[in-house]
């Protein structure tokens, strides 16, 4: 099937490829079908296009490259809601002006399970951070 894209004009996707957001993303409860658009050069990030909106699109960045120590206690409501399999974890990320002010949502991450193709953005207990850096490891390292 075609979607049409505001970043990538029109953009062919199997069906199968289609998540359902079964707890939609904050602020977007009328959209709940997307579909990650991956960079042939960079797996750590991807986009993710409403597949009802055109004008739609998020910016995920694998929580891995952040921080490697990230890995939230998911309640049990996440695997009721999404069925059982292995999670992916994606952190909404702001692209700022200056990159280097780029921030990332480690408080509410968007879960996924590939396997049965749904997914929600979920507010964890944990204290983390809404606007923590994208880069904060290269700035330490400047």
């Amino acid at each position: 099937m075609k979607i049409y894209t505001r970043d990538f004009g029109e953009v062919d996707v199997a069906e199968e490829d289609i998540v359902t957001f079964i707890q939609p993303i904050y602020g977007f409860e009328t959209l709940s079908k997307y579909v990650f658009l991956y960079d042939q050069n960079n797996s750590h990030i991807v986009w993710l296009q409403s597949a009802e909106e055109k004008d739609i699109c998020f910016i995920l960045t694998d929580p891995a490259i952040v921080d490697p120590g990230y890995k939230p206690d998911l309640p049990p409501s996440v695997e009721n809601q999404l069925g059982k399999g292995g999670f992916m974890l994606w952190l909404v990320t702001v692209i700022a002006a200056e990159f280097l002010n780029s921030t990332v949502n480690m408080k509410s991450p968007i879960v996924v399970n590939p396997a049965t193709k749904r997914a929600m953005q979920l507010i964890l207990e944990e204290d983390l951070p809404i606007r923590g850096p994208l880069l904060k490891n290269r700035r330490e390292s400047r």
